[in-house]
């Protein structure tokens, strides 16, 4: 029931309405408190052992380690504290309602109703964060979106994804970086790598990887007609606590001049690097930093964040065979197709999500592909 409806009801079915909801939210918080849903309770025993052991004298004599242990701690909170904090808001309402109900305060009953939405609003947020629960959810990452073949159309159509999903991240908290950008010869993006840094940022986007085609009248072709574009999006955690091994006499390093705006050394220096990993084929790029160490340092982080994926897909893949699992992503794949013209809709070919607010998309609404992804694949 949502808030302006609930403006304009009497008294008697708003608190008709706050029984039911009331009872609803009462289950999903006590399922949220059992264990072996969330197990809030393990959770929080976990946190409080580390908590101790920060406080300890000699927590900080290792800076790297007790980095570390602020990070787990700060995971585990991301789960504890919102379930308490929507207990204490669900009792809070609780308690209220019968006294309101009994004065006949309509105005409260409304509030309170209100109250009861913000806590569901939240209880479906952790409901697709309990999917968020692989080895690798919870890290940052690199998305990477590359312009396929079609020049200026597909340029174009990388370009309108960039935004997209800049909008996305924004939208949700995250800390948006360009590591790298490689303009169009005519107008758009051939390719771009954003850093996403924030809460589960990888968990989130990993729903994105795969090819997105683009189906409009392109305002590039003087005859109208229409075109079909595609760019592919690469989705990489960011792995900076793991140890991989990279040798050197494996790696082909080259430099060149950044072609992006970021004042003069970046602009008349070969500051840009270009790093080739020889046995998996990975290449990564950055042209961000004033120096080109710092190039080269982020595009190792790239390499092994991308190195790692690369394994731990493969042997998730080998699990899967194993265990007879029939759901598969073909990440290579055509995951979602926009058309513009000769009517709008944006369809998910995996979830089979429709949606036909194409602009509301384009500006970064995409929460319900990635939730209904979740959902289904995990």
């Amino acid at each position: 029931m949502g808030k302006l409806i609930l403006g304009f009801l009497p008294i008697e079915e708003t608190s008709w309405i706050l029984k039911h909801k009331v009872s609803c939210i009462r289950s999903n918080i006590d399922s949220l408190n059992s264990r072996g849903y969330f197990d809030l309770a393990v959770k929080e025993e976990k946190l409080r052992q580390i908590e101790e052991r920060m406080a300890g004298p000699i927590f900080w004599d290792d800076q790297e380690a007790a980095q570390k242990v602020i990070d787990e701690a700060n995971a585990l909170r991301l789960w504890t504290v919102p379930i308490r904090e929507i207990s204490r808001k669900f009792i809070d309402v609780r308690d209220l309602w019968p006294e309101a109900e009994a004065i006949g305060d309509g105005e409260l009953l409304k509030e309170l109703a209100v109250s009861l939405q913000d806590i569901e609003s939240t209880l479906g947020e952790l409901e697709i964060r309990k999917m968020l629960s692989g080895e690798l959810d919870s890290k940052e990452c690199y998305l990477e979106i590359n312009a396929g073949a079609g020049g200026t159309e597909s340029c174009d159509w990388a370009a309108m994804l960039s935004r997209m999903y800049q909008r996305w991240a924004q939208k949700k908290g995250w800390k948006v970086e360009i590591v790298d950008r490689l303009d169009g010869e005519v107008a758009g993006i051939k390719n771009i790598v954003f850093r996403f840094s924030g809460s589960f940022a990888y968990g989130y986007s990993k729903s994105e990887k795969g090819v997105h085609r683009l189906v409009r009248i392109s305002p590039f072709d003087s005859n109208a007609r229409r075109h079909t574009s595609f760019a592919s999006v690469n989705v990489t955690p960011i792995v900076d606590d793991i140890e991989i091994e990279v040798r050197p006499e494996d790696l082909r390093i080259d430099t060149y001049r950044a072609s992006g705006a970021g004042g003069q050394h970046v602009n008349k220096t070969d500051s840009a690097v270009r790093i080739t990993h020889a046995p998996t084929g990975i290449v990564v790029s950055c042209q961000s930093e004033r120096s080109q160490t710092q190039n080269k340092e982020t595009c190792m982080k790239m390499l092994r964040s991308k190195i790692y994926e690369k394994e731990h897909s493969e042997r998730q893949e080998k699990l899967s065979a194993m265990g007879g699992e029939k759901k598969e992503i073909a990440w290579g794949s055509q995951i979602r197709n926009y058309v513009f013209q000769p009517y709008t809709l944006v369809k998910d070919t995996r979830t089979k999500l429709e949606v036909g607010n194409i602009d509301a998309v384009m500006d970064g609404d995409i929460d319900e592909f990635v939730n209904a992804f979740l959902k289904e694949f995990g």
